[in-house]
């Protein structure tokens, strides 16, 4: 398939800049593949499509405060730094994005804080991602990410132009988050609540947990209108025996495997065994997932609404079947229904 193709009219005011006022409240399209119908419904609703036996794949990595602002010596010029990458943690190299680039040279050095409590020199100005620098702090491990965690901002995308509020640092995170490691949150997972998971889980349904830390590669322009020449960034991928049991279980069983997000598909689909059952995993996944694609995991699927020529528009156009998602598309325009970060839901059977 090609890049053009998924392109659609999406206009500004339908992309969600807040969160909808609870997490379970967003309006959830339900879109029936066998069946070709669409429902509209609230995202609580989900309970009426599973029960005894089915599991949720869920995506447990935590998103970090990956955007620093600080100024360059000297000029004291305003410099934000992206954090993409922890490199190596005893010398604190990172890979990072730095705006606006062409200030910055090797050797520079960049302070961060009204204190200047954080240093940082820039090292390398060649890699495929922007910079390299390394943070020139002399404390112990733990409190120089205190001081990461003090200093950044939540990384909510800059489409959504405004400042980051303070309810960003509990919204753009979900309510399972633990491995720190994700600089884009696994958005279909922020319309879970406590209380839906509970009474999920009291229906008989079980959770499966992989961790994906995503990464900006998400959100990167595809410039290539043939799909099989764009590459992907490589992101972190853990999956552990105990959440393949689980998954494997239940797809013995013949009951539904949910896949909670596009980082959820992507990491399970980059561990697959020959007979369609999945296996552990530790290490690093740049699966690009487009038209046509046989999925071998997840019989069902919650996703957010995605952005035109996005990696994850054609991740769930594979799912869905192209056709029927880009007619569930102009629906969910026409209806009105918010899109992208806070956006609402759909769930595809």
């Amino acid at each position: 398939m090609k890049l053009s193709q998924f392109r659609f009219y999406l206009p500004q005011e339908l992309i969600a800049d807040h969160p909808p006022v609870n997490r379970d409240e967003s309006k959830l399209m339900v879109i029936n593949r066998k069946d070709q119908t669409i429902e509209h419904k609230v995202f609580k609703d989900v309970l009426d499509y599973f029960g005894d036996g089915d599991v949720f794949i869920i995506n447990n990595t935590k998103v970090f405060p990956a955007r620093l602002y600080g100024e360059k010596e000297k000029t004291g010029a305003k410099i934000e730094v992206f954090l993409l990458r922890e490199l190596n943690r005893e010398s604190r190299l990172w890979d990072v994005l730095v705006d606006p680039a062409r200030k910055i040279r090797i050797g520079n050095k960049l302070y961060f804080g009204d204190d200047d409590s954080l240093v940082a020199e820039v090292i390398d100005n060649t890699t495929s991602r922007g910079r390299t620098i390394r943070f020139l702090f002399d404390g112990p491990y733990d409190e120089f990410k205190k001081t990461i965690e003090r200093l950044g901002k939540t990384p909510l995308p800059k489409i959504h132009k405004r400042a980051v509020e303070p309810e960003d640092k509990e919204r753009y995170q979900t309510i399972y988050a633990k491995h720190e490691g994700a600089v884009v949150a696994p958005t279909a997972g922020l319309h879970f609540s406590r209380e839906l998971m509970k009474r999920l889980e009291l229906k008989g349904v079980n959770f499966s947990e992989v961790t994906l830390h995503a990464g900006l590669g998400n959100f990167r322009n595809i410039d290539v209108e043939d799909l099989t020449k764009h590459k992907m960034d490589s992101e972190e991928v853990l999956i552990e025996e105990k959440n393949c049991a689980i998954i494997n279980k239940a797809k013995l069983a013949k009951k539904n495997v949910v896949a909670v997000g596009t980082t959820t598909m992507k990491a399970v689909e980059s561990s697959v065994t020959i007979n369609n059952q999945i296996k552990p995993f530790k290490g690093w996944s740049n699966k690009f997932i487009f038209p046509p694609y046989e999925f071998n995991i997840a019989t069902a699927m919650v996703t957010n609404l995605h952005l035109p020529m996005t990696p994850m528009l054609m991740q769930v156009a594979a799912f869905a079947d192209y056709d029927f998602l880009m007619k569930a598309y102009q629906e969910a325009v026409d209806l009105k229904y918010k899109f992208f970060t806070y956006g609402d839901a759909m769930l595809i059977i």
